[in-house]
């Protein structure tokens, strides 16, 4: 079971949807969420400034959403270097998009690890705690 996993999406029923899944699936102890990329490079900025944080290990990331999309907040993850304050956070785009070009441009960022498409399922957490052990 995983400490803290953090999850983005400007959807609030998806955002509630995920806790739901990943609480019945006990995948994780705390989920946190934010609606934007804007207010979750907030957050591991706030989390850099302290000595030795509790981070996420994994964070959900949706693609689209308003004020700062996954694209543009995976490009301030890196260009603040947070991959490196961070470096057992994993990202997995949690996404309704099919564009074949997106599952191609995530290979570009080191920490994301999978792209998965919605809705997310329990057996979808069930094969992430599989590949955690």
């Amino acid at each position: 079971m995983l400490e803290k996993i953090y999850c983005v999406d400007d959807d609030v029923i998806t955002l509630m949807l995920c806790k739901k899944v990943i609480e019945r699936a006990s995948f994780a102890k705390e989920i946190l969420t934010a609606t934007n990329g804007e207010e979750a490079i907030l957050f591991f900025k706030e989390l850099a400034e302290q000595s030795n944080p509790a981070y996420p290990r994994l964070v959900l990331l949706d693609l689209n959403m308003p004020i700062m999309n996954g694209w543009e907040f995976l490009d301030q993850y890196l260009k603040n270097g947070y991959q490196n304050i961070f470096t057992e956070a994993k990202f997995i785009v949690l996404s309704s998009t099919i564009d074949p070009q997106d599952v191609e441009k995530t290979k570009n960022y080191p920490m994301v690890v999978d792209f998965l498409s919605k809705p997310i399922t329990k057996e979808m957490i069930e094969n992430l705690k599989l590949k955690q052990t």
